[in-house]
């Protein structure tokens, strides 16, 4: 063992002259173990929180969108449908017309999206388990167009989730008429009849409607015409892959969005409150860290006979330095792992057993616990940010204090 680190390990654990010093170097460590523990629990609830919308965009949202890069609307006639179905582990190709429109149902209206959708999309497993009543089975009956509006959408217009049966009204702005402001004259109108509900993320249930494509396109104009082309594939496969192969077929003409391209901006929101969440708690372990400074300021002062024998004995400045930047260090990251250590067990308790509740446990909430989700991303970055600013301390703290006359 290097002699700087040998003795600071010695001055660490042997016992002080002053009771004090004992006491304001236990009162480090715990300042920098709650440090850490806050800092990898409260990052663990924002990777659940994440975790959990991500899941529920999954739900109605496919594993690649093609867009077409020249307009609004794609031709389904001259779309390679089947060369795109015939790759490895694709499942669905699916033609589908997004449009902003107005449902009214008696005296209720609300603006959102309806999307229109072919029967098979309804076959997928994660759009099977976003609907929230009945036996989720997804009937049309004859030629009435079925409707399955989100949760939200369904509040707003007064439907009941649990009995749906509903007929709504829907305006859709007619195309190429733009001077016209009348209902009669500037919207395109139908009729859809509401048998289910679905629910996924807030913001798609409160905006989000599903219809049928065909009824759809003929409400609004679109004769062989598609807003976009979604993809389904098996979620063991090569996601990136599949997305290669699809660009190299539809060449520069179109774009191929995954889940995490289509939700960009909600993506990057996440991203930059974890980040502001992060430098919080850094700033909270930087006031943590005075308390190492006050540590190794004491015990300097009280070791001057020591670093006076030292250098009687041919040590220099740079191995007393060396020794009380051991020694800042060393309580920091032993502060920072101890608190590591209780906070991953506080995760692996609330992620298996569930202490903390969401609310009263009613059952109003998606889930029922605080989703926590433990990354070694975070613990890695958790415990360099201790040792650096452990580091900075302790070598600021040596410095000035070596510019000390005796």
């Amino acid at each position: 063992m290097k002699l700087p680190l040998f003795i600071a390990q010695r001055y660490l654990l042997a016992k002080k002259s002053h009771n004090l010093i004992n006491i304001v170097t236990w009162i480090s460590i715990v300042s920098v173990a709650v440090a850490a523990f806050a800092m990898i629990f409260v990052l663990s609830v924002f990777n659940g929180f994440n975790r959990v919308i991500s899941e529920s965009i999954h739900k109605l949202s496919p594993d690649l969108q093609i867009t077409s890069v020249k307009g609004k609307t794609l031709n389904v006639n001259d779309f390679p449908f089947d060369k795109i179905q015939s790759l490895n582990d694709v499942e669905l190709v699916l033609p589908t017309i997004t449009e902003d429109v107005l449902f009214r149902n008696r005296d209720r209206q609300q603006i959102g999206q309806v999307k229109g959708v072919p029967e098979e999309f309804y076959q997928v497993e994660r759009v099977k388990s976003s609907i929230i009543n009945g036996d989720r089975r997804f009937e049309p009956d004859g030629d009435v167009a079925v409707a399955v509006p989100g949760a939200g959408m369904a509040y707003y217009l007064g439907i009941n989730a649990n009995k749906p049966f509903t007929m709504i009204q829907v305006y859709v702005p007619r195309r190429g008429n733009a001077s016209s402001f009348s209902l009669e004259n500037g919207f395109n109108t139908g009729q859809l009849f509401v048998m289910k509900v679905f629910s996924t993320q807030q913001d798609i249930d409160e905006q989000l409607v599903l219809a049928p494509y065909s009824w759809l396109a003929e409400l609004v104009g679109y004769d062989g015409l598609a807003s976009d082309v979604e993809v389904f594939v098996d979620q063991t496969a090569n996601l990136s892959k599949i997305k290669r192969q699809i660009k190299q077929i539809l060449g520069p003409d179109y774009e191929v969005n995954d889940q995490y391209e289509q939700q960009s901006t909600l993506y990057k929101m996440m991203k930059s409150e974890k980040l502001a969440v992060y430098l919080i708690l850094v700033f909270i372990l930087i006031m943590a860290t005075f308390n190492v400074i006050a540590s190794l300021s004491m015990l300097i002062i009280e070791k001057r006979k020591d670093t006076g024998i030292l250098r009687s004995m041919g040590g220099d400045n740079s191995l007393i330095r060396s020794i009380f930047l051991h020694e800042g260090t060393i309580i920091s990251v032993v502060g920072g792992i101890i608190g590591l250590i209780i906070g991953i067990i506080a995760v692996l308790l609330q992620q298996y057993v569930g202490f903390i509740r969401l609310g009263d446990g009613s059952g109003s909430y998606i889930v029922e616990y605080y989703p926590v989700a433990l990354q070694l991303q975070d613990v890695l970055i958790v415990l360099a940010t201790i040792t650096i600013i452990g580091g900075i301390a302790a070598y600021t703290t040596v410095r000035v204090s070596m510019r000390m006359k005796p």
